[in-house]
Order: C-alpha cells, then sequence, then structure tokens
C-alpha cells in the first residue's frame, strides 16, 4: 500500500489536473447524470451531519477545513461566524473555492494551497476533514487524525465504510491501468480504525445515497470528552 506523501501526490495529481472540471460541475449547480447526482446528494447530506457536531454559532472559534475541495464546507463555517482556514493539496480547487466564496465572508476565510497536516497552519477549536482521509490506510489515517488532534479538541472526519458493495468497488478498481485510476478510497472497518487509533474515536453516523456510501466517525486526542 502506497505511503501517506506517495497517496497525497497522487490525489494532488487527480483534482488539480484529470477531475478539476468534473469536480467543479459536481459542487455546483450545473446539471449532471443520475448517478453523480446521487453523490451530489449524498456528500450534502454528509455535510450538514457533520456541521451538526459544531455549535450553531461559531462567532469565536477557529475552524481547519481540511481538504476544503471547492469551499462548500467553507462557506457554511463562515456563514456561522467561524474564522476558518481552508488547505487542500490542490491548487486549483483552492483557486476554485476562493472565486466562489462570498466577498462579506472573506475576510474571515485564510486559504492555503498544501498538506491539511502542516503544523504552520496553526491552532483550532475544530476540524472537518470531509472526504479529503478516504484514499488513506489505517495507519496514514492514525498519522493524521494524532497530528490534528494535537493542535485541535475535535476532528470530525469521514470514512469509506467496509460494506459488500464498496468492497467489490475497491477490487474491481484494482483491475484497471495505473494510468487510468483515480485514486481508490480503502474502506474501513471502525473496529479496525479504533485499534489503529486507540480511545477518542466514535462513530457519529452513515450517509447512503446512490453512489455515495460514507461514515462520520469523531477523534478527540486521549479519549477527551
Amino acid at each position: 500500500m502506497p505511503d501517506y506523501a506517495a497517496t497525497r501526490d497522487r490525489v494532488e495529481t487527480y483534482f488539480d489536473r484529470t477531475a478539476t472540471k468534473a469536480w467543479e460541475r459536481l459542487t455546483s449547480d450545473a446539471p449532471v447524470s443520475r448517478i453523480r447526482q446521487t453523490v451530489r446528494e449524498g456528500r450534502d447530506g454528509m455535510r450538514a451531519l457533520m456541521l451538526s457536531r459544531l455549535p450553531g454559532d461559531l462567532r469565536g472559534m477557529r475552524v481547519l477545513d481540511a481538504g476544503c475541495g471547492t469551499g462548500m464546507m467553507t462557506e457554511e463555517l463562515a456563514k456561522r461566524g467561524a474564522t476558518v482556514v481552508a488547505a487542500d493539496i490542490s491548487p486549483r480547487l483552492v483557486e476554485i473555492a476562493q472565486g466562489r466564496l462570498a466577498p462579506a465572508l472573506r475576510p474571515q476565510v485564510t486559504f492555503r494551497a498544501g498538506d491539511m497536516t502542516d503544523a504552520a497552519l496553526g491552532s483550532f477549536d475544530a476540524v472537518l476533514a470531509m472526504d479529503s482521509l478516504i484514499y488513506y490506510g489505517a495507519e496514514d489515517i492514525t498519522r493524521t487524525l494524532r497530528a490534528l488532534g494535537q493542535r485541535s479538541g475535535q476532528v470530525v472526519f469521514t470514512v469509506a465504510p467496509r460494506t459488500p458493495l464498496l468492497m467489490a468497488m475497491w477490487h474491481a478498481g484494482r483491475l484497471f491501468p495505473r494510468s487510468d485510476r483515480s485514486p481508490v478510497m480503502i474502506p474501513h472497518g471502525l473496529d479496525d480504525l479504533t485499534r489503529a487509533t486507540g480511545p477518542g474515536l466514535a462513530k457519529i453516523g452513515r450517509v447512503s445515497r446512490g453512489f455515495y456510501i460514507s461514515d462520520c466517525l469523531e477523534y478527540r486526542q486521549g479519549g477527551r470528552p
């Protein structure tokens, strides 16, 4: 299995070059195929679930949108009053997010292209990482959570669950030539992740809508309440 740096570089290449237009369209109001519409609706549901873990009023809170993509989560956080650092490994997606953000919200948001675990980003009251860890193995997820947990009291993130459908898709994806592959999601069981991370991991819920299936988890360093 590729290490963290190799996977991160592959994700950057995919989203910054191969799939930028498709991702820009999926995260807009533009018409999409029925399959992609289920992904859009699933992501909308997951975003709402993750946001439900934070207070409705985020004024005075500093939040990291880790893997901000085109900025949909960033906008919602800023609307609630948070000071947001929006980081993504893809400079192109960061540019799209910056261009989409309403001018009135821009003073609250700092955009950064780079690794979401960079200590230079500072400390946070909360971290949201939606679908930005789904390409990594348990060891890399554990290292990422511990790095983020040292600088935040709460990390809410998603993983691909170990369901029969996703496992079939995972195995099928490995059959394609490397040049044709998108980054492959790595399904995880909650028990396996808990053994890797230790105390502090809890499942919040699952969103399943057509081709979008994802678990929302929450991590608190050292099992803090």
